[in-house]
C-alpha cells in the first residue's frame, strides 16, 4: 500500500452536506482495502483565475494509504461528480506538512500605489563575466 493524499477543489457554492457526503464517499473507498488517515478542510480560497466563472473555491486535503487501483478509481469517480472543479491526488512524501498555504496579500490598488516610493531593482549580474577590477588610488593622491 502507498500513502497518498488529495487536494480537492469543491464549489464554493455547495452546501456544506454535500461537501461532507463527498468526502465521505471517498473515505468509504479508501477504507474497503486501505487506511483512511485525515481529512482537513482548509475553507474558502480565492483562486488565481476564475474556474467555471467562480472566483474561489473550497478546499479540503484528504489523507490515507491504498492501492494505486483504488486511487484511480477514486479520481475517475471524482472528475465525474458534480461540485468537484479540481482535484489533485499525490503520493504523500513522509513527514511532509498538511498545513494550508497562507493567504496571499492582496495587491495594493492603482491609486495606493501612486503614492508609494519606487523602488530601484539592481540588475543581475551575469555568472560568466568577471567583475572589473577597482582602480587603485595612487598613494600621492589627496583624498576629500
Amino acid at each position: 500500500m502507498t500513502d497518498y493524499e488529495i487536494l480537492l477543489m469543491l464549489d464554493p457554492e455547495l452546501p456544506e452536506e454535500r461537501q461532507n457526503e463527498i468526502v465521505s464517499r471517498i473515505r468509504e473507498a479508501v477504507e474497503r482495502d486501505g487506511r483512511w488517515e485525515g481529512h482537513e478542510p482548509w475553507g474558502r480560497r480565492r483562486l488565481s483565475y476564475e474556474i467555471d466563472h467562480k472566483p474561489e473555491g473550497t478546499y479540503h486535503l484528504l489523507t490515507f494509504e491504498t492501492e494505486p487501483a483504488t486511487l484511480d478509481e477514486i479520481s475517475r469517480v471524482l472528475k465525474i461528480t458534480d461540485g468537484v472543479m479540481r482535484h489533485l491526488a499525490v503520493r504523500r512524501v513522509k513527514g511532509g506538512s498538511t498545513r494550508p498555504p497562507e493567504p496571499i496579500r492582496e495587491e495594493p490598488s492603482r491609486e495606493e500605489s501612486r503614492h508609494e516610493e519606487p523602488v530601484a531593482a539592481a540588475a543581475p549580474a551575469s555568472q560568466d563575466s568577471e567583475p572589473e577590477p577597482e582602480s587603485p588610488q595612487s598613494p600621492e593622491s589627496p583624498q576629500e
